[in-house]
C-alpha cells in the first residue's frame, strides 16, 4: 500500500506542476480561463491520486476526468467585472479607513472598522458607511452574478448575550441598506460572530476598535463563467 501511495503522490506532483506550467505559458488566456484551467489541472492531479489509490491505473484515469471537471467548476473567479468593482470601491472608500482587497480565494473584501461604521454598542450606520454603501450597491447591480456575505464582529467588552446579537444587528443593518438600494435580498447572507474572531488585542483601546468591525465579501462563482 505504501508503494502505491508513493507512486501516485509522485504522479500528483508531476501533474500539478505540469498544469501550472501549461497555464502560465498561455499568455493569450483571459484571467477567467486561466483560473478554470488551473482548477482543472489541479483537480485532475488530485483525481489521479484518489482514483489510483482505490482502483489502480484504471481508477487513476477515471479520477483524472472527474477531478478535472470538479476543479474547473469549483470555487470563485476574479473576472474583469470583479476587478472593476474593486477599483470603484477603492475610489469610493479613499480616506474613510475602510479596507478593500482581493482575498486568496478570489473574493472582494471590504473591511469596515469601528470608526467608519458604527458607534460603540450601536447598529446604526454611520454617515461615512452610508456613503460607501451607496456606491457599493451600484457596483453590485453591475454584476448580478455575485453573492454577498456580511459578517458582524464586536470587541470583548460586555457579555456574549450583548455582543452576539449586536454583531448580527450590524450585519443585518448593512444588508437592509443595500436591499433598500435595490440589491436583491436573495443575494445577501449575513452572520454575526460576536467577539469570537478578534484581529487585534482586546486589551487595548486600539485593539478593541479594530475588532469592532463589519466584513463584506463579494463572490462570483466560477460556474457562472460558462453561462
Amino acid at each position: 500500500m505504501s508503494n502505491t501511495v508513493s507512486r501516485f503522490t509522485r504522479g500528483f506532483t508531476v501533474l500539478a506542476a505540469a498544469a501550472a506550467v501549461a497555464v502560465t505559458g498561455c499568455a493569450n488566456m483571459s484571467e477567467t480561463q486561466r483560473d478554470s484551467a488551473k482548477g482543472a489541472g489541479i483537480g485532475a492531479a488530485a483525481g489521479v491520486v484518489l482514483g489510483g489509490l482505490t482502483g489502480g491505473s484504471k481508477g487513476a484515469a477515471q479520477g483524472a476526468v472527474l477531478g478535472a471537471g470538479a476543479g474547473a467548476l469549483g470555487g470563485y473567479i476574479w473576472s474583469t467585472r470583479m476587478q472593476e468593482q474593486k477599483k470603484q470601491m477603492e475610489a469610493a472608500t479613499a480616506g474613510t479607513g475602510i479596507g478593500v482587497s482581493q482575498t486568496a480565494d478570489n473574493r472582494l473584501k471590504l473591511e469596515v472598522p469601528a470608526d467608519a461604521g458604527f458607534a460603540t454598542g450601536r447598529s446604526q450606520l454611520s454617515p461615512t458607511l452610508v456613503g460607501v454603501l451607496s456606491q457599493f450597491s451600484t457596483t453590485l447591480q453591475q454584476n448580478q452574478a455575485t453573492h454577498v456575505t456580511i459578517i458582524g464582529h464586536t470587541d470583548s467588552s460586555g457579555s456574549d448575550a450583548i455582543n452576539n446579537p449586536l454583531s448580527f444587528d450590524r450585519a443585518n443593518a448593512t444588508r437592509d441598506y443595500l436591499v433598500g438600494r435595490g440589491v436583491s435580498a436573495t443575494r445577501i447572507t449575513t452572520d454575526g460572530r460576536g467577539s469570537r474572531e478578534p484581529v487585534a488585542d482586546n486589551g487595548t483601546p486600539q485593539g478593541r476598535a479594530m475588532n469592532r468591525r463589519v466584513e463584506i465579501y463579494v463572490a462570483e462563482p466560477a460556474s457562472t463563467a460558462a453561462r
